[in-house]
Parts: C-alpha cells; sequence; structure tokens
C-alpha cells in the first residue's frame, strides 16, 4: 500500500468509528459494521455484477465498477431482531412482538433486503450511515452511500443477522470515480 491507500483504510476505520458511536434510539446499539479492503472488494464487486446481470438492474453492474476501484469500503448493517421496545407502529404492525413474528414468516428468498424491520432502527442505521459519510468528506475522501454494496455484502453472509444494510467505497484519487457515472 502507499501513503493515499493507508490514509483511505484509517479514514474507512474512522468512519467505522463514527458509526458505531452515532446517535440511537434509547441508547441500544443495532448495527454490525465492518470495513474491507483488498480482495474482499473484488469479492463484493463480483457479486454485484453478478446480481445485477442476474436480475436485470443495471446500477448494480455499474456501482461495481466503482467499487472495484476503491481502495477500502465500510459495510453497515442493520440486526434484523432488534427492536425499539417502542410500540410505535412505525413498522406497520400495532406492536414490535408482532413485527417480529411477521418477520418470522416472511419470505426469504428474492427479495434484496429482508423485513419487516424496526422503523426506529432503520432510522438509527440512516444516521450512522450520515455520521459515517461525514467522516469521509471531513478528511476529503470520495466517497458514495450504495445501497448495492449492502446488498452484495448481506448476499455474500458478511453482515449475519443484518435486514438492510449500506456499503460506503472509498477512494482518494484526481478525479472522484462515484461522479460522472452513466445509468
Amino acid at each position: 500500500m502507499n501513503r493515499e491507500s493507508d490514509a483511505v483504510a484509517m479514514v474507512a476505520h474512522l468512519m467505522a468509528l463514527s458509526a458505531r458511536t452515532a446517535p440511537k434510539a434509547r441508547g441500544q446499539d443495532c448495527l454490525t459494521v465492518s470495513v474491507i479492503t483488498g480482495a474482499d472488494l473484488v469479492a463484493l464487486a463480483d457479486e454485484m455484477r453478478s446480481i445485477g446481470e442476474r436480475e436485470g438492474i443495471g446500477y448494480f453492474v455499474r456501482d461495481a465498477s466503482g467499487v472495484s476501484e476503491s481502495t477500502a469500503c465500510l459495510l453497515i448493517g442493520l440486526q434484523s431482531r432488534g427492536t425499539s421496545a417502542l410500540d410505535c407502529g412505525g413498522c406497520g404492525y400495532p406492536t414490535c412482538a408482532e413485527m417480529l413474528a411477521a418477520q418470522q414468516d416472511s419470505p426469504t428468498g428474492g427479495m434484496l433486503f429482508s423485513g419487516p424491520n424496526c422503523a426506529v432502527r432503520v432510522t438509527d442505521l440512516g444516521i450512522a450511515v450520515g455520521s459515517a459519510a461525514k467522516t469521509a468528506s471531513i478528511h476529503n475522501v470520495d466517497n458514495r452511500i450504495m445501497y448495492t454494496a449492502g446488498v452484495a455484502a448481506r448476499s455474500l453472509g458478511w453482515l449475519q443477522g443484518c435486514g438492510v444494510a449500506y456499503g460506503i467505497p472509498l477512494k482518494a484519487s484526481g478525479k472522484n470515480i462515484f461522479f460522472d457515472r452513466t445509468s
């Protein structure tokens, strides 16, 4: 690795810290966070490409190109079995217990994410993803939040127990590889 790659890897770990320490409802952590580099980036990009080709979703293939050119990628997943225990109904069910029961009856195949999920916990995930992206921005590391990378990470079994996930690939170069993309 060169110094810039080392710096990107360090920022990825700082992003993981930002995600972990982001505010969460009732102070309960419900996230799985990991940093991938090297061969794991290649495997993630290959899985994204495979999903895109199999499902006929072109933007998975497009996003795979960005991941394959990245130096690191932060993966953040929401652990599905957790709830806020607020019985708020935001998930569409009157109680958290009913939402968890519906998870058991939910089809597992053919879905990019699994659910239903606690709306409060999904909000926690969004706050953590935003906090991580903010950290990348503070350190001038190019990044892009990709649900496609989260789907592929789940498909590879890297985020066990997570029903929803995102990836944030990172790169430091003279040109931001995540913009001016073709659709």
